[in-house]
């Protein structure tokens, strides 16, 4: 019997038994509670938005904290994330806090692909996360989860309408993270246009298609207030690292010449709302949903492309075990269809190779014949010039010769006659 048929079997035939007396499984939760406690917990927070739009004094707002970083400049080539981690303790709980930054995004005059490199950031993230999933030797529950559990989405105070530029990123986003929509800096507009601005938004988002992160209602212990805090999206904030005396009191606030504005009271901005709900309310479903919702997906479809299925084509339930051997055995005939290709390629560029060398070698041959002929015709040119020269010495060594002995026959027959001539003068 199949281990799958075993399994099913059991589970259906689960009951349900009294207990007669405490057995004590019921601290379950509290040793639950207790282990996570100790082992502390990690949130990863991606902060997308133009530059100057106050996201790293958000960030600083919203954690109590001053967080180290270089301010950016507008006069950034690409759109570049730059990643910091930060180790908090508040009373016995550490966190270990991410905060993903997008340095030079909507600061290029061509926008077009602005949300890629953010794209391909999330998906490294999870990648790396599925890589150690499927690692022999596992160790995720040492392992730094740096998947991005929240997106918060920095919204110009335009008052007028969303830009393209944003519509594009947080469609391209809204499968792979929690995005949570913010209007930065929202005491730049009226009260008035602050609200016209919330419903454009909405309608904007609702028409194109953005699903945005809702808070969960399912829970009924928080799905009063998150229901109520779902009408309120997106969020109207205001950040500042400063503190005003008003009244009796030290606040966090902005100091105009107008007035000063609170960043804690709701009646000025709604930084109170997204605290809440992103930290003391949601956390821990921004994370769940991260894992259950986006990076089942991402690996949902990373293992289909690898050729993995839950069914085969009967419908039938597919084990791991079978998946990777048949997986094994596609591969097997690929890799051996392909080493047949090699090999007749290889065969034929020898043969090609061949007959490259016989020709260049025949017509080494041939070039061989025509010098050594050459050089018997220029060989045998020399020989006749040769014999010639020699046939012309031996012409002028005989008249020399001949010439000298008719010199010498002309002075003999001279010396001759003057002795003939010299007696009879004697006489």
């Amino acid at each position: 019997m199949a281990a799958t048929d075993i399994a099913r079997q059991v589970g259906e035939g689960c009951r349900t038994v009294p207990l007669a007396g405490h057995v004590g499984f019921d601290s379950l939760p509290d040793q639950l509670v207790n282990k996570s406690v100790s082992q502390g917990f990690c949130f990863n927070i991606l902060c997308v938005g133009e530059t100057g739009l106050g996201k790293s004094t958000l960030m600083d707002t919203l954690f109590n904290t001053k967080f180290e970083g270089e301010p950016a400049t507008h006069t950034q080539p690409g759109v570049q994330l730059r990643s910091n981690t930060y180790d908090l303790q508040e009373s016995n709980v550490g966190l270990k806090l991410t905060i993903v930054s997008t340095v030079g995004f909507g600061d290029q005059i061509n926008k077009e692909d602005s949300y890629k490199p953010i794209v391909e950031f999330i998906d490294a993230q999870f990648e790396a996360y599925l890589q150690e999933e499927l690692k022999i030797r596992r160790v995720l529950h040492t392992y730094h989860d740096s998947r991005i559990h929240a997106c918060l989405y920095f919204i110009a105070p335009t008052g007028h309408s969303l830009k393209s530029l944003d519509l594009v990123t947080m469609k391209k986003l809204d499968s792979k993270v929690n995005i949570i929509p913010i209007i930065a800096k929202s005491d730049a507009i009226s009260k008035s246009e602050l609200t016209k601005f919330k419903i454009k938004i909405t309608s904007e988002l609702v028409s194109n298609g953005v699903q945005i992160y809702q808070f969960p209602t399912d829970d009924e212990s928080v799905a009063e207030i998150n229901g109520t805090m779902n009408a309120h999206l997106p969020f109207a904030v205001i950040g500042s690292t400063e503190e005003l005396k008003i009244g009796n009191k030290m606040m966090k606030a902005r100091q105009y010449p107008w007035g000063t504005v609170q960043v804690e009271n709701e009646a000025h901005c709604d930084f109170v709302k997204l605290r809440e709900m992103l930290i003391r309310v949601n956390m821990e479903d921004l994370r769940e949903q991260t894992h259950t919702r986006h990076y089942e997906l991402y690996r949902r479809c990373k293992l289909e492309e690898m050729g993995f299925k839950d069914t085969d084509p009967d419908s039938k339930p597919f084990s791991l075990q079978e998946t990777y051997e048949a997986k094994r055995n596609e591969f097997l005939g690929e890799l051996q269809k392909k080493e047949e290709e090699m090999r007749q390629m290889f065969v034929q560029r020898v043969k090609e190779k061949e007959a490259e060398l016989k020709e260049a070698e025949k017509e080494l041959h041939e070039k061989f014949d025509r010098l050594k002929k050459l050089h018997q015709d220029e060989k045998k040119k020399l020989e006749d010039k040769k014999k010639s020269l020699d046939d012309e010495v031996n012409a002028f060594k005989q008249r020399k010769t001949a010439a000298e002995l008719l010199q010498s026959q002309g002075s003999q027959a001279g010396g001759s006659q003057t002795l003939k001539r010299d007696k009879e003068k004697k006489k």
